[in-house]
């Protein structure tokens, strides 16, 4: 009974040093085994392993692509337009031994912050530099500039023991104090363009009116002409049948125009006339033959 009462405890710690030697590394990190702040080995395979209990200890890193956004930065492109530039990076632990010698126990976190200090002076000096211009960092050719800062925050990062994969901008806006006045450039930018369409609109307006009233003006010419032609022509063919009916019966004629004059003088009905009794208008209506009475022979 003695003997089992002491084995019991011995056991239980031999099972507990045993456990405690053991340690399982996930496929999505690195595993680094410290022994009194010294690494004693790395372990970046999946799977158990091994430490000695008590004095060695584990410490993890994440060994998956990771995301570091940026606080936004000033820059000012060779334009003198300064932007307030939002990036992002992606990055990974591409030495772990690495790694840990340049963060020492402050692990992620001092790590983010050594980057963050690595990518905003990079992206300042890249985006600030000669032949850089505001318009190039907000078109779509600012490609060129991503990879120019990606490949220098890449050689910086790498004493860290860190990847840089890539940098992008996420947003690229004014500073608050150059809002207003861009704001106001634009509208009068707008205004000005507005007014340009509106005068070349009066513009074109006028000219289409002076055409309108021209060719107004030629087809009432025209018509006019024409309205003339036809008007002398029909005169003169009533003057022709006319002359050729005076021509026919002389007599027939006068008498049918002394009736044209009487119906176009005694015209309503309150018409007046004063002529002279012996005037020949009446010469017609005084005949009881409708004939005009020819002059007595003079002695």
């Amino acid at each position: 009974m003695r003997r089992s009462a002491f084995l019991l405890p011995v056991v239980v710690v031999i099972l507990a040093l045993l456990l405690s030697s053991i340690f399982i590394v996930d496929e999505r990190e690195k595993a680094l085994v410290l022994q009194f702040g010294q690494i004693r080995s790395v372990k970046e395979e999946p799977g158990l392993a091994f430490k000695l209990p008590v004095i060695q200890e584990v410490v993890r890193y994440d060994d998956r692509i990771l995301a570091l956004d940026t606080v936004p930065t000033e820059v000012t492109p060779s334009d003198d337009r300064r932007l307030v530039v939002d990036a992002f990076a992606r990055y990974r632990i591409s030495d772990v031994v690495q790694f840990r010698q340049a963060v020492g126990v402050g692990g992620m976190r001092a790590a983010e912050d050594r980057l963050e200090g690595i990518l905003n002076p990079v992206i300042r000096a890249v985006l600030g530099s000669d032949g850089v211009t505001s318009n190039t960092i907000l078109s779509a050719d600012r490609s060129a500039l991503m990879g120019r800062i990606t490949e220098q925050a890449r050689q910086r990062a790498r004493p860290l023991g860190l990847q840089v994969i890539d940098v992008r901008l996420k947003q690229t806006n004014l500073p608050e104090q150059n809002l207003d006045a861009t704001f106001a450039r634009m509208r009068a930018e707008r205004e000005r363009e507005a007014a340009d369409e509106i005068a070349r609109g009066e513009e074109a307006a006028q000219r289409v009116r002076a055409q309108a009233d021209r060719t107004v003006v030629e087809l009432t010419s025209d018509a006019q002409r024409q309205a003339d032609i036809i008007r002398g022509e029909a005169d003169a063919e009533r003057n022709a049948i006319f002359a050729q009916a005076f021509g026919s019966d002389p007599e027939f004629f006068e008498f049918y125009r002394s009736l044209n004059a009487y119906q176009r003088s005694l015209q309503g009905s309150n018409s007046t006339m004063v002529l002279s009794p012996d005037s020949e208008f009446f010469n017609y209506l005084k005949s009881p033959t409708g004939r005009t009475e020819a002059p007595p022979p003079s002695n």
